[in-house]
């Protein structure tokens, strides 16, 4: 593990310095980077532009941890109407990806899990709502993973609604210890799961905390995935998965319409644009709106040089 990465993860959970950086007026010119903009004007033109250029969207509308009603009601309206923009681009056929080329990815605390009565219960049906909104709009739902104390409401809620919508994704964090037992069960057909390493400040006792063992544990995974029947969805900016995935590839026969890489929006573009010229399908995840600070916090954890930029951006515009 990189010996900054627990340091910002705690700085993810500081009140302090969340005002203190959003208080800085440059702040948010350098948070572009990684994050489409604060309005879904600013989403939408960043998402064409990246459907042009051969390359798959999956959006975020930032937020998460919601303990108020009439936020998760809002935050669902929000994605209502996002899912209607979405399905109003201009999508470009990609040769032998039949996917559809725009995706929300949705956290359930956002829609409510962790309101004090009945949240499970409110951010499933939330969920559905918005399922059920995308089905018609052509537009595909990946439900966000969180911190390993939501993991178990989110699966159930995902294996409940999956009755009604088989291609509704999910999220397994390889970096957990259950995540190779979670693979193996969600991977049946049709299911889709997006594979990433992990984002979150984790004890010991539920995940791996050597990026060695990280590593090893999303290559379990990923073979887990690649011999199942499902989608995987291979989210991972590090070139070691990224080739034992087209290894896979060779080894069960699955074409280039039968799994997915994913990438974050503001990382490693030129790799996105590689990949997507050689055929592979290509999925960009792509953050808008206000409520930024727990996702930048994250993203530099995960790479800590994203935060050297971070800080000569603010050095050099102060």
């Amino acid at each position: 593990m990189h010996p900054l990465r627990p340091l910002i993860l705690a700085a993810a959970e500081s009140p302090r310095l969340k005002r203190a950086l959003t208080g800085i007026p440059v702040t948010a010119d350098i948070v572009r980077r990684f994050v489409a903009g604060e309005t879904r004007d600013d989403l939408i033109e960043v998402a064409q532009a990246l459907l042009h250029s051969g390359r798959m969207v999956s959006v975020d509308f930032l937020g998460e941890n919601t303990t108020d009603r009439d936020q998760a009601d809002a935050t669902v309206a929000e994605y209502l109407s996002l899912i209607n923009d979405l399905a109003a681009l201009d999508r470009p056929v990609l040769p032998e990806i039949d996917a559809p080329p725009v995706e929300v990815s949705v956290k359930l605390s956002a829609l409510g899990q962790a309101l004090p009565v009945d949240g499970p219960a409110i951010a499933t049906e939330n969920l559905r709502i918005l399922c059920t909104k995308a089905a018609q709009a052509d537009v595909w739902v990946t439900v966000d993973a969180e911190d390993h104390t939501t993991t178990d409401a989110t699966l159930a809620t995902v294996r409940e609604l999956r009755g009604e919508f088989p291609w509704l994704g999910a999220v397994v964090q390889a970096y957990l210890h259950r995540a190779e037992a979670d693979c193996r069960e969600l991977s049946g057909s049709g299911s889709r799961i997006r594979l990433c390493k992990g984002a979150y400040r984790e004890p010991h006792e539920v995940a791996f905390q050597r990026a060695s063992e990280v590593t090893d544990a999303y290559l379990r995974c990923l073979e887990v995935l690649m011999h199942g029947d499902g989608y995987p969805m291979v989210a991972s900016h590090d070139p070691v998965p990224i080739i034992a995935a087209e290894q896979l590839v060779l080894e069960t026969g699955r074409g280039p319409g039968r799994f997915e890489h994913q990438m974050l929006y503001g990382i490693r573009d030129a790799e996105q644009l590689r990949l997507a010229a050689a055929g592979k399908a290509v999925r960009v995840y792509v953050p808008y709106g206000s409520q930024w600070y727990g996702y930048l916090t994250r993203r530099l954890a995960e790479r800590p040089a994203n935060l050297m930029f971070f800080l000569r951006a603010l050095v050099s515009k102060s």
